[in-house]
C-alpha cells in the first residue's frame, strides 16, 4: 500500500523546503500530493542571504526559481486518506495561512495525531490553525513570534520533534529533519 503525504503550496513557496520532500519521501513509499488554492503550477522562490556582499543583507533575499505544480485544491482535499502533512516555507503560507479549507485539514491531522512537519514559514499555517499551543518547536529565527505569539515554545535548533509534530529551522536541516519525519510516519503507519 502507498501512503499519501500532503504537501500544501502556493505562489513564493520555496523551493528547496518544498521539492526535496516531494522527491525524498516517495524513496521510503510515501507518496506526496501538492495542493494549492487552485490545481496549477506556482512560481517557487529561493531564499538566501547572499554570501560576498558588499553590503551584508540580515535577512535573506528572494529570488525566482523552479516551479511546482499543485494537482488537487484545498477544498477537494480529504484529509483521511493522509497518513501526514508537510508544512513547507516560503512566503506562500503567509497568504495561505487564511484559506479555511487548509486550516481545516491542518486541524486534521493535528486533532488525529498523525505526523505534521513544519519548516521556516510553514510554522504561519499550523499557527493560524490553532495547533501549535503548549508545542516546543523550532523556525527560522525571523518567524519566532509565530510560535511564541501563538503560545508554542521557540526553541533554536535543527530539529525539534514535540508527539506528531516535527519542525527544522530551514532547508539547511533538510537531511536531519527528513530523517525524522520518515520515521514519525513510519511508525503511524506500522500494523499495530
Amino acid at each position: 500500500m502507498t501512503w499519501k503525504v500532503l504537501l500544501p503550496v502556493g505562489e513564493a513557496t520555496e523551493v528547496m523546503d518544498t521539492l526535496y520532500p516531494i522527491f525524498r519521501l516517495p524513496e521510503d513509499g510515501f507518496e506526496v500530493v501538492v495542493a494549492g488554492p487552485e490545481p496549477r503550477l506556482y512560481h517557487g522562490v529561493m531564499h538566501e542571504i547572499p554570501p560576498n556582499e558588499n553590503i551584508p543583507w540580515d535577512i535573506t533575499r528572494e529570488q525566482p526559481a523552479y516551479h511546482v505544480r499543485a494537482t488537487e485544491a484545498f477544498r477537494d482535499i480529504r484529509p483521511e486518506e493522509y497518513a501526514g502533512l508537510f508544512l513547507s516555507g516560503g512566503r506562500a503560507p503567509e497568504y495561505l495561512r487564511y484559506d479555511q479549507d487548509l486550516l481545516d485539514i491542518t486541524r486534521h491531522f493535528f486533532e488525529a495525531g498523525k505526523p505534521v512537519a513544519s519548516v521556516c514559514h510553514g510554522v504561519e499555517i499550523a499557527a493560524a490553525a490553532g495547533c501549535i499551543q503548549g508545542r516546543t518547536m523550532t523556525t527560522v529565527a525571523k518567524c519566532a513570534l509565530d510560535v511564541t505569539q501563538f503560545g508554542g515554545i521557540y526553541v533554536d535548533q535543527p530539529v525539534v520533534t514535540d508527539g506528531n509534530l516535527v519542525s527544522a529551522r530551514t532547508w539547511h536541516d533538510n537531511t536531519p529533519f527528513l530523517k525524522e519525519f520518515v520515521r514519525l510516519l513510519k511508525a503511524s503507519v506500522a500494523p499495530k
